[in-house]
């Protein structure tokens, strides 16, 4: 049984030192659910507060109705994949799987069917007489996978699982994580630092920064809304720009970029403007420039041009120097030489604006 995780204005300290402050957030029963943030900011304390390892100084844990606060782990129906997987190496995968059953006291015949079941749901059932030296990185995995899924959890937590992983494995037990995930419709909570994983892999991200949650929201949220600039910078690749907003003629807002290049941005909260006209930060994604010909935009040179197949990747430096980075798709592109001069149009219902700080965006429709 799946179970909905709330905090409410959760602390953790370590003696005098805060490190999470009055944080509240709701985890939807059966959710895929993601913690990512740099490293230090809190999302592995947050896990195990979770899990019980850590004590809560402030605040509510709850799952459904029930506060957890004093609730010791084993008491918590947690399954749990460790970063190292932590494998019993003298057992083999069918006896690791079925350790947690036979602490249980889950009788032989039933012990054998669900290791059996699960197995099979995780791929890795014609192994289930090796030991653990003879699998690969993958399979074990999928057998720590297995172990913490098969004794029925109310939650399934997940700590940067797959970080010991090549790239090419990481991408293939993502999808297998997920995949499992949702056949058996455990409420999960994953840590990552991996943006691209989490993208991947989550129904909803929170984004945290130094104990404080940045942001939650869908993959598409995120990426396309950010909140702030931390949030735009982190997640995926972003050129962060100067710039100026000012009303337009009709109450448009005009967004004023480099010398001479000016567009509309429509949906933006132009209450929040204070005066006619503020200086604010833009973000722009490399996908979101179009190589304008002889329209307006903002010139610059080629200095790097970087053909990957599908996408070709361009570095321009602008006039004012800065270099931006672009991505065209290479069937809808001339081919673009180093030093080839070029103007870049901004697509105006892509950008995201923000006030100098660069802690608020100005867009509607701003999930946080």
């Amino acid at each position: 049984m799946s179970v909905a995780i709330s905090f409410k204005n959760i602390v953790k300290k370590y003696g005098d030192t805060t490190v999470i402050p009055e944080l509240s957030l709701n985890i939807q029963k059966g959710e895929f659910f993601t913690l990512l943030g740099p490293s230090g900011c809190g999302k592995t304390t947050l896990l195990r507060m979770v899990a019980g390892f850590n004590s809560i100084e402030g605040g509510d844990l709850g799952f459904n109705d029930k506060v957890m606060n004093n609730v010791p782990p084993g008491k918590r129906n947690i399954g749990m994949v460790f970063q190292n997987y932590a494998i019993f190496p003298h057992l083999s995968v069918s006896e690791n799987v079925a350790f947690g059953l036979e602490n249980r006291k889950v009788g032989k015949e039933e012990r054998q069917r669900r290791v059996a079941e699960i197995l099979d749901t995780v791929q890795i059932e014609i192994y289930k007489n090796r030991m653990p030296k003879n699998l690969s990185g993958g399979q074990q995995q999928r057998v720590a996978l297995a172990r913490a899924i098969v004794i029925n959890p109310d939650v399934l937590l997940m700590d940067e699982p797959l970080s010991n992983l090549d790239a090419q494995l990481r991408v293939d037990m993502r999808n297998a994580i997920k995949r499992i995930q949702r056949e058996v419709g455990i409420t999960t909570v994953y840590v990552t630092h991996d943006q691209e994983e989490a993208m991947a892999v989550s129904d909803r991200i929170a984004v945290m920064k130094s104990g404080i949650i940045q942001q939650v929201g869908t993959p598409r949220d995120i990426y396309q809304r950010p909140a702030n600039l931390f949030v735009a910078t982190f997640i995926g690749r972003t050129n962060v720009m100067d710039a100026k907003l000012e009303r337009g003629a009709g109450g448009s807002m005009v967004l004023r970029v480099g010398n001479s290049y000016s567009l509309e941005v429509p949906g933006l909260q132009e209450e929040l403007l204070s005066a006619a006209t503020a200086e604010v930060k833009v973000s722009v994604r490399p996908e979101e420039f179009v190589l304008a010909g002889d329209g307006a935009g903002l010139p610059g040179t080629v200095v790097n041009n970087v053909f990957l197949g599908l996408n070709t990747h361009l570095v321009v430096a602008l006039e004012n120097g800065q270099e931006v980075e672009v991505i065209q798709q290479s069937a809808s592109t001339q081919a673009v030489e180093i030093g080839q001069q070029v103007t870049l149009a901004i697509l105006p219902e892509s950008v995201n604006v923000y006030d100098q700080s660069g802690e608020r965006n100005l867009n509607r429709g701003i999930r946080l």
